[in-house]
């Protein structure tokens, strides 16, 4: 059975109020309470001070710690122009998996869903709707809560010479990360170190191995079992260096729950994008496919996960890889993730990049 808590302080009657409704819901749907976290515990709700929001401090990589923090509004003040840009940072500051912004204005309530990829979207909460009210957080929170990550590297120094210094298909990929930043596609890595103490820092890398949240990547087939792939938290408009820029990905390994990664010797190599478990099972399942790439944008009478799985997740990877099956041409797909962005499959990055341009929206709607 999942377990979970609730640690902070219950610093308002609504935050009290909307806590005993989660509490009493994820009950009700078989998750087990725990008056104090256990080890290995799957679900913390971690309620936030607005003025010093502190971390849960987890034991395991598998638990899914969800902040939540509730402002309100006074009669002066006028709703702020970009509501994410306020939540966003208290997500980081609490080294969170996903982050509830509870938002009091003086005529409603609206409740925001933040996630580190960007994820933006809201419930209103109208006090005569109580009971459907909490089945929508339930519906919104538990299958992303429940997922199992794959963001584990297993780094062998095991590269063959020949591609200390990447071929064609590396600089083809180059290149196109040229073309993603020409396109407005890469927004800036978020400035971690802006938020976090040298010590959430360390806890970050250490449960997660992230230095960095950067935005997009890319792969290229090298052959049959192998693929290049965008190292995670680099600058995609200018990766040059194998082993930390590109990586050379070469399989799963289901019994470390790792990606395995080829890199030269006497290196210090970056993580792989936590999206490589997702382009394995594509590039496993499907021959034709050569390249993918994933941006944070749009595109129209496009068909889309259903629900908006954490990047690096088997349930994402398999949702992607579902709707890739099912695509009239699997090899030339266009997939939309829910309140995330697309990945797209070509024969190769120059096929990708043919068929989107023009074609391409930033605005990612949020539903």
């Amino acid at each position: 059975m999942n377990q979970f808590t609730i640690t902070g302080n219950m610093s308002s009657p609504f935050i009290t109020w909307f806590m005993e409704g989660l509490k009493d819901k994820f009950s009700t749907e078989g998750y087990e309470y725990c008056q104090e976290p256990v080890d290995n515990i799957k679900v913390v709700f971690n309620i936030l001070d607005k003025e010093k929001p502190r971390p849960f401090r987890r034991k395991a990589q598998a638990t899914f710690v969800i902040s939540v923090i509730e402002r309100h509004l006074d009669k002066q003040e006028i709703q702020p122009n970009n509501n994410f840009e306020d939540a966003y940072p208290y997500l980081i500051r609490s080294l969170s998996n996903h982050l509830i912004y509870i938002l009091h204005n003086q005529s409603q309530t609206y409740i925001y869903f933040v996630t580190p990829e960007q994820g933006f979207y809201k419930l209103e909460y109208e006090p005569e709707e109580t009971e459907s009210f909490f089945q929508k957080v339930y519906e919104r929170l538990e299958p992303v809560a429940s997922s199992q990550l794959v963001i584990n590297n297993n780094f062998n120094e095991n590269l063959h010479e020949s591609l200390w210094n990447g071929n064609r298909l590396t600089e083809k990929m180059y290149l196109s990360g040229k073309k993603l930043d020409a396109m407005n596609l890469l927004p800036a890595p978020f400035p971690l170190e802006n938020y976090l103490t040298s010590r959430d820092m360390r806890q970050l890398k250490k449960l997660y191995g992230i230095g960095g949240l950067s935005y997009g990547n890319l792969s290229s087939r090298e052959d049959e079992k192998h693929f290049w792939m965008s190292a995670s938290g680099v600058n995609k408009a200018n990766m040059r260096n194998i082993g930390q820029d590109i990586l050379y990905i070469t399989g799963f390994n289901e019994g470390s729950n790792a990606m395995e990664i080829s890199v030269p010797p006497n290196i210090t190599p970056k993580r792989a994008s936590v999206d490589a478990i997702e382009h394995w099972m594509i590039y496993k399942e499907h021959p034709d496919v050569g390249a993918i790439v994933h941006i944070h944008a749009w595109m129209d009478g496009i068909k889309a996960t259903e629900v908006n799985y954490p990047c690096g997740t088997i349930q994402l990877a398999e949702a992607v890889s579902d709707l890739v099956r099912n695509a009239d041409y699997p090899s030339r797909a266009v997939i939309g993730l829910k309140n995330h962005g697309l990945t797209i499959t070509g024969h190769d990055l120059d096929d990708i990049f043919e068929r989107i341009e023009g074609k391409v929206v930033q605005q990612v709607p949020m539903v």
